[in-house]
């Protein structure tokens, strides 16, 4: 049995590491094939069509590669989602220990982010769990009534004039939730928390590879445009004040390559979709 779990986690891990890589470098992959799709439609000839055998196969090209990226945006926000929503076990921890991450990837922040991360993980040992514990209450929750005494990981906080939870932020989100029949399951929390925003994002990306997957471009392209709007709306509405507390409050490296890490995606990712879906409306 010892065996076999030790079989399994090797594979959890494995597994895990790969997703990072590929969520790391879709930024990268998006960029190419924007310019690709460029090229493609500039050679394009009222005159002189190009033979449908290289269109299609283009196409064909383009639509796998879309369908990558999705997948790793799905999975990267998935993954930072986890590492808001709760302190890091030892499991986590052992994976995380187990990831290379990128010495760069285009974006200052987000290599900012990740070289704090590595460098606190390459040096972190069992007792790490418990000082991320402690830091991850210190960062998060507090010790005040007030909502000055930690990075309150609710959107309501930062956009309420009195900084309280479960007000008009926290109604928006949960209806944003509802018209794209996402519910809440065993969630206790108000629905502005940031990793259920984060795991908006990845459900959405998740649907728009489904919807690539089976042909229907139209549905995927409706999907980026909700994820546009809410990453607009909200996401990039209060994650600046948010991780700019984070840096205040948190004591170890890795929260504070969280916040480096949180922000850089979100802004990386938020251009990207500008891009995929500005190039969607000159091809139309």
């Amino acid at each position: 049995q010892d065996i076999e779990d030790l079989i399994q986690q090797g594979a959890k891990w494995e597994q895990l590491r790969r997703e990072c890589e590929e969520g790391d470098a879709y930024i990268h992959k998006v960029r190419e094939q924007l310019e690709y799709s460029r090229k493609m439609y500039s050679a394009w000839r009222d005159d002189e069509p190009m033979a449908e055998d290289v269109i299609a196969a283009q196409a064909a090209e383009q639509e796998v590669d879309l369908v990558a990226l999705m997948d790793g945006r799905a999975r990267t926000y998935g993954l930072m989602a986890r590492l808001f929503l709760k302190e890091v076990d030892k499991a986590a921890l052992t994976e995380l220990q187990g990831m290379r991450f990128p010495a760069a990837t285009g974006n200052a922040k987000v290599d900012e982010g990740y070289h704090m991360l590595y460098d606190y993980l390459r040096t972190s040992w069992d007792d790490s769990i418990n000082e991320l514990a402690i830091d991850y209450v210190r960062t998060f929750i507090g010790h005040g009534v007030n909502g000055f005494s930690a990075a309150y990981p609710f959107e309501s906080v930062y956009t309420s004039e009195r900084r309280l939870m479960m007000q008009e932020a926290r109604a928006e989100v949960l209806q944003t939730l509802r018209e794209n029949n996402l519910k809440r399951g065993s969630w206790t929390e108000g629905e502005d928390h940031i990793a259920l925003e984060l795991e908006f994002m990845q459900r959405m990306a998740m649907r728009a590879a489904d919807a690539l997957r089976a042909g229907d471009e139209d549905a995927a392209i409706e999907h980026l445009r909700t994820q546009r709007t809410f990453a607009q709306d909200h996401l990039l509405n209060w994650l600046p004040m948010m991780t700019e507390d984070m840096r205040r409050f948190s004591r170890t490296m890795f929260y504070q390559g969280l916040a480096q890490l949180v922000m850089g995606y979100a802004e990386e990712d938020a251009a990207v979709l500008d891009e995929l879906l500005d190039s969607v409306d000159q091809a139309a």
